[in-house]
């Protein structure tokens, strides 16, 4: 007999709301693209969380494995991540989802501005977005949560590789990798400020 889906019966509801927001941002760096020339994003992924790694989210958490628990706890079922050229239009980006009108902030940690002690960079959001759906808890109006997270490339590249050296167990001198990723992460960081003073300078010779 077939298990259950962690998401109930609302796998399709997330895929939906997941490709409404993603076609939102889409169109904004298609308008933004149009006035100015200039790619308010260069790529953007979204995903619904598998199923798979909600289960292990939910055991990991010592939380039931329930569709109220990965619809109402976890808030990160649907995940959409941005990937700027610009330190700048990161917050570009951000001001944008904040104007949605059916959509609610309920948490924002700005890792980019603040890194987190080894290094990483990222902005992330919770979003509650209201739906004609009925959610989980039966109201109507629904709400469902979707986590964003925009880095520019170098903190994208980065933080993909520390994903990647750290579940390589029995390394010798662990301390001494901690470090030199911690020393990658502020020298990438040094040339996305480089990076985002030299556009400044070229707009302002350009205006």
């Amino acid at each position: 007999m077939a298990m259950e889906s962690i998401y109930g019966g609302y796998g399709d509801i997330l895929e939906e709301i997941k490709n409404d927001i993603q076609n939102r941002i889409a169109l904004y760096t298609k308008e933004e693209y149009e006035k100015t020339g200039i790619k308010i994003y260069e790529h953007l992924i979204a995903r619904v969380k598998s199923e798979e790694s909600m289960r292990e989210k939910c055991r990991r958490k010592n939380a039931p494995e329930t569709p109220h628990t990965a619809l109402k706890i976890m808030r990160d079922s649907i995940g959409i991540r941005i990937v700027c050229s610009f330190i700048d239009d990161i917050y570009a980006n951000i001001r944008y989802i904040k104007q949605f009108h059916d959509c609610t902030v309920v948490e924002e940690k700005d890792y980019v501005r603040h890194s987190k002690p080894n290094g990483y960079r990222s902005y992330h959001m919770i979003l509650e977005m209201e739906s004609e759906h009925t959610d989980i808890s039966g109201n109507t109006p629904g709400r469902f949560f979707i986590e964003i997270q925009l880095r520019t490339i170098a903190m994208d590249s980065w933080a993909s590789l520390e994903h990647k050296l750290k579940y390589k167990k029995n390394i010798e001198d662990q301390e001494l990798i901690v470090a030199e990723l911690k020393r990658c992460a502020d020298e990438m960081a040094s040339c996305d400020i480089s990076m985002q003073t030299i556009r400044d300078m070229i707009n302002s010779s350009d205006s």
